[in-house]
């Protein structure tokens, strides 16, 4: 994008953190409508909020293993990169549409072609799957698998949305990639921490076993 394109940088004072409005169940969205706290847009955005947080969390993981696991570099960039998209996925999703600024930070089809490419890089250094996969069998998978199990609600939330609310397809898509990316990432992640990932067993229950 060049810089005739790019994006508006914020333009925020956040002096003053509590406005009272809240204390009757609602808010203002960026573009200035008051809504109700339980509304639909905010359901999504507040849900992509949510994820960031996890993302955060996942990427706090990786900077622990960077001295040992230098690969994991490749997945500490995507990673921000991901949570400066999901600010501008929130962005677009606060602001109804007829108030949409021609240069506000959104999701783009570039976005989703990025994952695309992501996925099918990581993807193609992965084994075969004989069986589903559970989270786990290391802390920084089981944070991917959170995220993407998150990454699934904000994305169902949209599409409920979407029926009341003008919702850009792009969104959805969006998100839908980027589940599928923290499954690639977690196996991939599992791969060069050199953990074994833990697969379905249907008779590993007790109903299972004779």
């Amino acid at each position: 994008m060049s810089n005739d394109s790019a994006f508006n940088e914020p333009r925020l004072a956040l002096n003053r953190i509590y406005t009272k409005v809240g204390d009757q169940g609602q808010t203002h969205l960026a573009s200035g409508e008051l809504v109700a706290k339980d509304a639909p847009r905010l359901e999504c955005y507040g849900c992509v909020d949510e994820l960031n947080s996890f993302v955060g969390i996942a990427a706090s993981t990786i900077d622990d293993f960077l001295t040992t696991c230098p690969r994991l570099h490749t997945l500490a960039a995507q990673l921000t990169r991901i949570q400066h998209e999901l600010f501008n996925l929130g962005s677009i999703l606060a602001t109804t549409p007829e108030k949409v600024h021609p240069r506000q930070p959104r999701i783009t089809d570039a976005d989703v072609s990025r994952l695309e490419a992501d996925i099918d890089e990581a993807n193609q250094l992965l084994p075969p799957l004989r069986s589903f996969v559970l989270p786990g069998g290391a802390r920084l998978n089981a944070e991917l698998h959170v995220c993407r199990t998150v990454c699934r609600r904000a994305e169902r939330l949209l599409i409920t949305a979407a029926r009341t609310e003008q919702i850009d397809a792009v969104n959805i898509r969006y998100l839908n990639r980027l589940s599928d990316a923290f499954f690639v990432w977690s196996r991939w992640a599992s791969l060069v921490l050199e953990t074994k990932e833990v697969l379905w067993s249907p008779n590993e229950p007790a109903g299972g076993k004779a």
